[in-house]
């Protein structure tokens, strides 16, 4: 069973939204990396690019597969993981400590449509 953290709202493509203060902190879930395997190689926008809600924002790449993230809001990039360029690795590790990109939010209303823990949870039941 994946492991799914409190406190975190959840899209249908797999990735994790902490909101603070009108930031978007987003990451992939454990699901998503559990499912792709070992990840070799992770696809970030630069800051100052512009990311849209339900738009692809860069690409996961595990041996067995190249996966599209799907941004869940909208907005500007203000920060991206860096540790993720040497050691694509870390989602593996631990998908809910190191996140892929902050995006200052231009719509905080987007999260509205996002899933809470058990909403996510759900949403994996259904899915298997």
């Amino acid at each position: 069973m994946s492991r799914i953290e409190e406190g975190l709202l959840y899209s249908e493509s797999h990735e994790w939204v902490k909101v603070e203060d009108g930031t978007a902190v987003i990451g992939i879930s454990d699901f998503a990396q559990h499912s792709m395997g070992n990840i070799v190689y992770v696809d970030m926008p630069e800051e100052d690019d512009e990311v849209s809600a339900g738009e692809e924002f860069g690409a996961v790449e595990s041996v067995k597969a190249a996966s599209d993230l799907i941004s869940p809001v909208s907005g500007t990039v203000i920060g991206k993981n860096g540790d993720l360029d040497d050691e694509p690795g870390l989602l593996n590790k631990d998908p809910y400590a190191n996140w892929i990109i902050r995006v200052r939010m231009s719509d905080p209303s987007e999260t509205d449509s996002l899933m809470d823990a058990a909403a996510y949870r759900d949403f994996l039941d259904k899915q298997a």
